[in-house]
């Protein structure tokens, strides 16, 4: 698990990179929470979603948003942070040319950065979403979701509602030709804790069936 150096829009971007061993292995960024609130590509989540990528064959990144950490600039409301994810993914696929498919997961802030590249990078064809703060920022840039993927929440989150979560989901779950999981985990708080274990189980038999499995990202019957 080398540390890298990215070369970001502001500076430095410090980051964690697992390389896997087949050719055209699959690829997978992971974003990071609110950088003012804490969050570092250190957080117990972020590091669980990329050991579950990782344990199935993908080469994945993890990394410090400006201003985190080793990495160069300051907090930019969003915009700088999209930035820099977009760079983080130039530099993924640079070492990985012959990926086979591209996914993106994010962690409350770091869901909302990840569900944004997505709309500008249609190579990503799926993504995870832990806990994405739908009451907190707007989602409406999602029209349509261009991916596949899976959204997973707490019941008793703190910070981002439930409620808001479904809301979202049921929106993106009506649009044509993709299908949105929705995983609900009973007493999780926000940060999943003494639940990461079902977190990380969660994630990782999602990944598997569509990565691997007969499965494959299609409309979800309503």
């Amino acid at each position: 698990m080398p540390d890298v150096i990215i070369n970001g829009p502001a500076g430095r971007l410090e980051g964690r990179y697992q390389h896997a061993s087949a050719d055209n292995a699959p690829i997978a960024l992971i974003l990071h929470p609110h950088p003012q609130h804490g969050g570092t590509m250190n957080n117990k989540i972020v590091y669980t979603l990329y050991h579950a990528f990782a344990r199935q064959g993908f080469s994945v990144l993890r990394f410090n948003f400006r201003g985190v950490g080793r990495s160069q600039g300051a907090y930019d409301r969003g915009e700088g942070e999209l930035s820099d994810a977009a760079s983080a993914l130039d530099w993924l696929q640079m070492y990985n040319t012959n990926a086979s498919t591209c996914w993106v997961a994010g962690f409350s802030f770091g869901a909302w950065i990840g569900m944004q590249l997505l709309m500008r990078r249609p190579e990503i064809s799926s993504f995870i979403s832990v806990a994405p703060p739908a009451n907190l920022y707007d989602f409406s840039f999602l029209a349509p979701c261009p991916s596949s993927g899976l959204v997973v929440q707490g019941t008793t989150d703190e910070i981002v509602p439930e409620a808001s979560v479904k809301k979202l989901v049921d929106k993106l779950a009506h649009q044509r030709d993709i299908s949105i999981e929705h995983s609900i985990v009973e007493g999780a708080n926000h940060f999943f804790q003494g639940q990461l274990e079902q977190l990380d189980s969660i994630t990782e038999d999602y990944i598997a069936r569509i990565q691997h499995g007969s499965e494959t990202p299609a409309k979800l019957d309503s």
